[in-house]
């Protein structure tokens, strides 16, 4: 009896700590205003929508912002022309996006690596030509990318 009791106590208490835990680890939205001038730099592509963006997007976002002065200047660059490409992409747009990168996190590693090689050589944003294997499962049109 006592040992079950025990079991049951150690339970409750696994679980509240497991809640409080996940209670808080709850991203919370950030204003712009809030961030450091240097994050609001390295961020300026996405400021309009910065808003907008869901919690844990402007928290991965933070991390990149953080994490950028440190990186070479190759990637500093390509952060850059990837927050400017991915701020000019419309709802839909990033939508397609979003379901071909689902897609291809489902794909064994050595498909994904073909793929990402095919695309740094031919990126399909810039030529509307999606890998055939990442092709959206309904019946959406590949974006075309905005001037």
């Amino acid at each position: 009896m006592v040992r079950i009791i025990k079991t049951i106590v150690f339970w409750l208490l696994l679980c509240v700590t497991f809640s409080a835990f996940a209670v808080t680890k709850e991203v919370k939205p950030m204003l712009w205003r809030d961030l450091n001038p240097a994050q609001q730099q390295v961020l300026t592509p996405v400021a309009q929508e910065w808003e907008k963006m869901p919690a844990l997007q402007q928290k991965r976002l933070v991390g990149v912002a953080n994490r950028f002065q440190k990186m070479p200047p190759a990637e500093q660059q390509r952060v850059q022309i990837q927050l400017r490409d991915w701020a000019k992409l419309t709802p839909e747009q990033r939508a397609f996006a979003r379901q071909n990168y689902q897609q291809l996190k489902k794909l064994p590693p050595e498909k994904r690596q073909e793929i990402k090689k095919k695309w740094r050589q031919d990126p399909p944003l810039k030529t509307d030509n999606p890998a055939p294997e990442l092709q959206p499962q309904t019946a959406i049109a590949p974006p075309q990318p905005t001037p």
